[in-house]
């Protein structure tokens, strides 16, 4: 293989475990990005010459270079594959029963541009980079030793391949991958969609965040929740299940709000939906008077890049303002965010100011992160992305 240079002291991040080198941090003098093949596996040095490991590159990328292996001659191929696979299925195994989890986590599973979610016996992958790419036929083999799937669905229509000259695509490349799929969580069963849903499918990183408001709704006579940016009704649907009188469904997709409708009525809920601007439905819930014994507030990442903080901190205080004006007093907020640029003390002190502009308590009763199948690297912390939090607003 041949050799990426790293200009002098940028290699500590590596060091310690991290997996990306940046464009800038690259000696391009000795080591011309120019002359790489995206995708290409490379062995990558310090300014010393002294092997860090290896890795792939790809010349049109901000992140150059992602590491696969401290070891510099292990390359990603098909025994690196289902030597990481493997690991990571086992580990699964060991916090779940039953096969609805995220099976690789990219980074997470030190493997970087790759995500796998495995709903049953269908799986659906997302390849985000060239040097994942590359291997695909490897990788379908390798997943097809290791699970043995009904089907296996590429789900590579996502923007970030656009970063690395890739192609969007969405295609079944074992067994004929269905239209709805069923997962369980929680001890219930949700019908997602499969090949027109969002992301891969299903947000299993909010499991046990999810379950962490079932004692509540228990608790609550009648209980009426508000489950905002619902996607399939992750949060109502469980609510239903566990006695909720009424849900109102919020979120932009009519497509998403039919299967969170679907997964509410089949335990006799109350099922409201609300399609269309999710700010917009918000002040018009505040404006008609409507509040309820929970509400739940998960957006999208209003925050993909740092130069978009100000914008998105301005989104994130907006929905949580009017989150909180439609919790009745005695009543509950769960918020979240998906957004690893937003730090969870920023996000606890927006619901904190929005109390307190208000002249009402707030309790922090439960401070929630992304799912065990979703490992964070703790060199990167890039990985920590998702935070949740569940406030008492009494009267």
């Amino acid at each position: 293989m041949e050799t990426v240079f790293l200009k002098k002291g940028e290699d500590r991040r590596l060091r310690v475990g991290h997996l990306w080198a940046f464009s800038n941090e690259i000696d391009t003098k000795r080591s011309p990005l120019s002359s790489f093949a995206p995708g290409q596996s490379v062995i990558v040095a310090d300014s010393g010459g002294r092997p860090l490991g290896a890795g792939y590159v790809n010349p049109a990328s901000l992140i150059a270079v992602r590491m696969v292996s401290r070891k510099a001659d292990e390359t990603l191929g098909p025994d690196l594959l289902r030597r990481r696979l493997a690991d990571a299925l086992s580990l699964r195994e060991r916090m779940f029963s039953r096969p609805f989890y995220r099976l690789c986590h990219g980074e997470g599973d030190f493997l970087p541009g790759l995500v796998v979610d495995r709903h049953g016996e269908h799986v659906v992958c997302q390849i985000t980079t060239a040097g994942m790419d590359a291997h695909t036929d490897e990788l379908v083999n390798v997943l097809d030793e290791l699970l043995h799937p009904s089907s296996l669905l590429l789900d590579n229509d996502v923007a970030s391949r656009d970063l690395e000259g890739l192609e969007r695509f969405q295609r079944a490349a074992l067994g004929d991958a269905p239209e709805e799929a069923s997962v369980e969580e929680n001890d219930m069963t949700y019908v997602i969609p499969l090949r027109g849903g969002q992301k891969t499918g299903w947000f299993y990183d909010q499991r046990r965040n999810r379950a962490a408001l079932t004692p509540f709704v228990r608790s609550t006579p009648g209980c009426r929740v508000l489950d905002a940016f619902c996607y399939a009704g992750g949060f109502g649907a469980l609510a239903a299940k566990n006695g909720a009188g009424s849900v109102s469904f919020l979120d932009a997709s009519a497509h998403a709000l039919s299967y969170a409708r679907r997964n509410a009525e089949q335990f006799g809920a109350d099922a409201e939906t609300l399609q269309g601007d999710a700010l917009s439905l918000l002040a018009d819930l505040r404006r008609d008077g409507r509040v309820f014994d929970i509400v739940c507030l998960d957006p999208p990442a209003f925050i993909k890049r740092k130069k978009d903080a100000r914008q998105g901190l301005e989104a994130y205080q907006r929905v949580n303002e009017l989150g909180l004006d439609l919790v009745r007093p005695g009543g509950m907020l769960m918020t979240c965010s998906c957004s690893h640029h937003l730090e969870a003390d920023a996000l606890r002190n927006l619901v904190t100011r929005a109390a307190g502009k208000r002249r009402r308590h707030a309790r922090l009763l439960f401070q929630g992160f992304q799912g065990p199948d979703h490992p964070i690297h703790p060199a990167m912390p890039e990985t920590a992305y998702l935070k949740t939090f569940l406030f008492h607003l009494p009267e």
